[in-house]
């Protein structure tokens, strides 16, 4: 007699083992992310080039070729983890979220949010990325998957202002999209907490005063 108790098949009334294929893949999984966490943890604390693949590998407790065979050394692991984050299953639920939304201040805020809360979460290793990015070709494509990953974010955004008749005379999407990469890339990011000093809550408390302001036409809705 065959069923199913909480997702775990059971057979006789007792759990079925585990196939040998089941635990070598769940292996495998919990391996490649302890690898990935190891070394985005190692390339924010010591930087890109200080951490060594050796160092990896002694702290995720692999051998260095399975490092090798997971990520194809560091450049892989880091374009790896920087994949991993763009196509992550946040990312989808929140581009459904922008395609649904039919408030245009709330869709402003939406982004704004998201983009804060990004930030926040990868920042210290977007430092390294972008250290390393002008010496090594490897890095500065990991780079460019990160801003291609938030443009077409951004992209979706103002076509979804733009079918909402939401924008302001004038405006067009892909000049919006041009106005939000402006106001929500990592570089402004940067300067607006790097050079002026601004908290992430202040940070964002302005962007949700300008973006409508520039986008939408207005004061933005209190």
């Amino acid at each position: 007699m065959r069923g199913v108790v909480c997702g775990c098949p059971m057979i006789d009334g007792m759990p079925a083992a585990s196939s040998p294929v089941n635990r070598r893949s769940e292996y495998a999984r919990m391996t490649r992310e302890a690898i990935l966490d190891t070394a985005r943890s190692l390339f924010t604390a010591q930087g890109y080039y200080a951490t060594k693949v050796e160092q990896i590998a002694e702290a995720a407790r692999v051998a260095p070729a399975t490092v090798y065979a997971v990520g194809g050394g560091k450049s892989g692991l880091l374009r790896t983890l920087i994949e991993t984050s763009v196509n992550s299953a946040d990312n989808a639920r929140l581009l459904a979220d922008i395609e649904a939304a039919t408030d245009p201040g709330h869709l402003i805020r939406l982004v704004v949010s998201a983009t804060r809360t990004r930030f926040g979460e990868w920042s210290t290793l977007m430092r390294q990325v972008v250290a390393a990015a002008p010496q090594e070709p490897a890095v500065r494509e990991a780079m460019e998957i990160a801003h291609e990953g938030l443009r077409g974010g951004l992209r979706v955004t103002a076509d979804r202002l733009s079918a909402l008749g939401a924008l302001r005379d004038g405006l067009d999407a892909a000049e919006a999209a041009d106005i939000l990469w402006l106001y929500l890339c990592n570089a402004a990011y940067f300067v607006r907490g790097d050079d002026l000093g601004w908290p992430l809550d202040r940070s964002e408390a302005w962007l949700n005063v300008v973006l409508p302001r520039e986008l939408l036409g207005g004061e933005p809705a209190r």
